[in-house]
């Protein structure tokens, strides 16, 4: 629960700079001077690219969270006991320990959903977050595919 009250921290605080950042924009943008109209320029753009990286990053949040839930109802989810430290996050050497298993789940079901979450899932346990996000990304693009083809689209 305290990683949701994280991001809705965070995403109020971008949601903030960004109405900042636009009104400033306006000003510039009328201010007639015709550097300052380049200038509000650049400041209508910045707050689009921020406003579609947020929008980006909550919307992982949300396919990975259900993705989670989908594989917790299947009974599907890692069940390695590994240990963790006070904060919460796992050891790295056991998650270097039950990693070679997920990968090889992979290379063997290559357009399987699950394996790719759950080789995310042992990424992230052996601390290395960008190959983690790319797995579960991966994930969540062939559960789309096997969504749509289930609906027969």
């Amino acid at each position: 629960m305290s990683a949701r009250i994280g991001v809705f921290v965070i995403a109020a605080a971008l949601a903030l700079y960004i109405v900042l950042v636009g009104q400033r924009a306006v000003l510039l943008l009328m201010s007639g001077d015709p550097v300052g109209v380049l200038m509000g320029v650049a400041l209508v753009v910045l707050p689009l690219i921020a406003a579609w990286g947020l929008a980006r990053e909550l919307w992982f949040g949300v396919r990975a969270e259900q993705l989670a839930r989908r594989l917790e109802g299947e009974d599907a989810l890692p069940t390695e006991e590994v240990g963790v430290r006070p904060s919460g996050r796992v050891l790295r050497e056991d998650g270097d320990a039950v990693f070679p298993a997920y990968r090889r789940e992979v290379e063997e079901n290559p357009e399987d959903w699950r394996a790719w979450y759950r080789l995310g899932l042992a990424y992230d346990a052996a601390g290395d977050r960008r190959r983690a996000r790319e797995a579960v990304r991966r994930a969540i693009r062939l559960e789309s595919v096997e969504r749509r083809a289930a609906a027969g689209g």
